[in-house]
């Protein structure tokens, strides 16, 4: 009887303020849908930098003639045949380098021209003016500078670049974006608190009359105080629900189907379906304890029991 009673003071209590039960619903929604989508660019982020790290190359560019008159650090002339034998030995004794591959000038201007094909520069351009290089993959890429360190200033050694520098550029980028989606996050979830707290106060108010007949005959606290709770916490498990759904519907139509970012972006390794349903538990948790307990506190304040 006394669960009976429960549940329908929940049905009222959402009836009456329904306009407000939607506003709450809705932010709710909005707010974890954000938390979960950061979630997953932040597990995104992890996977393509242990997918990316993994292929990065160091390269030690050598110079060439043309270098050798326009370049400070081949001041002394192109690298000749000994330079490069004592660079690849040096090489090949460092215990940081996986494998080492060398491009010549014919290699590096067959692949300009098969990455730039369409500049006006490739018809400018010969073989004997691109640069030969080591290509040198590590067995750990965040220690690029022991090599730089090494070969830097090296006499035939142009110079040495670590392409984990352009891919740390794009990490940047791609966590300034989680952080940003972190803070309207946060702002949904204040609105949404605050919509809780005044949807509460508003619900104790209307039935004030009820609430103090029941202090009484005697009711506990926590009976008193349980319809206005649950009633926030099934607002609040809508919204959860309707947010694991946007974060379903999202990656399907995103990665899987409607954008396909899947096919047209094969170079990118896009977190999977676990990620997702990992997340839709955290996301229905969230949303049961996060209107519950600013039910709890507001009650406290604003039903005297």
């Amino acid at each position: 009887m006394r669960a009976q009673f429960v549940l329908s003071e929940i049905g009222v209590g959402l009836r009456r303020n329904l306009t407000m039960t939607f506003a709450v619903i809705v932010s709710v929604a909005l707010s974890l849908s954000l938390f979960g989508g950061s979630l997953l660019m932040s597990d995104q982020v992890s996977t393509m930098k242990g997918y990316w790290y993994d292929k990065v190359n160091v390269s030690i560019f050598l110079c060439n003639k043309s270098d050798a008159q326009s370049d400070v650090n081949c001041a002394k002339g192109a690298v000749t045949e000994d330079q490069k034998k004592q660079i690849l030995a040096d090489l090949q004794k460092m215990p940081l380098v996986a494998k080492v591959t060398y491009e010549s000038q014919d290699e590096a201007y067959k692949h300009y021209k098969e990455q730039f094909g369409n500049s006006p520069l490739v018809s400018s351009l010969t073989p004997d003016q691109m640069q030969e290089s080591y290509r040198i993959k590590l067995k750990d890429p965040k220690k690029y500078q022991v090599i730089a360190t090494a070969f830097n200033g090296r006499d035939g050694v142009q110079s040495v670049q670590d392409q984990k520098g352009i891919l740390d550029n794009l990490f940047q980028l791609l966590g300034l974006m989680n952080q940003a989606a972190l803070f309207v996050m946060a702002l949904m979830l204040l609105i949404a608190l605050l919509l809780i707290v005044n949807t509460v106060r508003v619900s104790a108010f209307s039935r004030r009359r009820e609430t103090g007949i029941m202090r009484l005959v005697g009711a506990s606290g926590f009976y008193i105080q349980a319809p206005f709770i649950m009633e926030a916490a099934v607002a609040g498990l809508i919204g959860g629900g309707l947010a694991c759904v946007f974060l379903v519907v999202g990656r399907y139509f995103t990665i899987d189907h409607g954008m396909a970012l899947s096919a047209k972006l094969t170079l990118i390794n896009f977190v999977g379906w676990d990620a997702v349903l990992t997340k839709l538990p955290l996301i229905l948790a969230t949303s049961v304890l996060m209107p519950s307990l600013a039910a709890f506190f507001a009650l406290r304040k604003y039903l005297k029991v």
